[in-house]
């Protein structure tokens, strides 16, 4: 694609201006500064990969997942009630399945130990991992606050709050799958996901390309699958307060 198809891909973004100033939608703002934002931050990070590609230093893979993960944390936590400490419990969780992911696809070799796939894969595991922790936290404030007298009861009757708390927790957790689990049943049917659609668009051949996004559909769902769980596991007891064990 050269510059000037670039170009005229903003026609998309004056459309959406233009739909939203009509119907008086208030999103103007919204869509420019997210167009600016979008195209910096994209060409920042082509330049970025282009030089870490070029260098090949491990360093540099570190740091670069350690951002995103960062970046991650800090986005899905503000979804989440003022409670201290989500934030970490997010990184841990995030990390976590990063880690896991990432040793099993080098370890079986399913991946090269190459930055050039070391990090789009880690990208996509870390980004649909922060969508399911938005999510859980989400569906855990809607639970906590359907479900307060049930808890609070079961406290009284001498649960812990594990105990209390648990039904909940399952629920949300379920809920937080929910589009992953739709996402699999109709990719290939109702979408085709953007990998595959880039790859066979840059050339490759339709049969590694959906090799490769089978790849990508079975990490992401077994990774957003982990952090769900394992966030649920970090975050139980913060939804009490540390001196009377009550709701927050």
């Amino acid at each position: 694609m050269n510059n000037i198809a670039l170009a005229c891909t903003l026609v998309f973004v004056a459309i959406t201006t233009f739909i939203s100033m009509k119907q008086k939608l208030g999103l103007e703002k919204e869509i420019i500064t997210g167009t600016i934002r979008s195209a910096v931050q994209l060409l920042f990070i082509g330049f970025l990969l282009h030089f870490i590609f070029e260098t090949n230093h491990p360093i540099f893979i570190v740091l670069i997942i350690i951002s995103m993960i960062t970046v991650a944390s800090w986005n899905a936590g503000s979804r989440a009630m003022p409670v201290k400490g989500i934030r970490l419990r997010i990184a841990l969780a995030l990390a976590g399945t990063e880690a896991v992911t990432l040793a099993l696809l080098l370890s079986l070799r399913i991946i090269e130990a190459e930055p050039r796939y070391i990090i789009p894969v880690s990208g996509m595991i870390i980004g649909s991992s922060m969508i399911v922790c938005g999510l859980y936290l989400n569906h855990m404030k809607r639970e906590l606050e359907a479900s307060r007298g049930e808890i609070e009861t079961l406290l009284a009757l001498g649960a812990t709050t594990k105990q209390a708390i648990r039904q909940a927790v399952r629920r949300a957790v379920r809920s937080s799958l929910i589009p992953t689990l739709d996402g699999m049943k109709t990719v290939g049917l109702v979408q085709l996901p953007g990998m595959m659609t880039g790859m066979i668009v840059a050339g490759a051949d339709p049969i590694e390309a959906v090799r490769y996004q089978i790849l990508i559909v079975f990490a992401m769902s077994a990774s957003s699958s982990l952090t769900s769980i394992v966030l649920s596991m970090l975050t139980m007891r913060l939804w009490f307060a540390k001196d009377n064990g009550r709701l927050l």
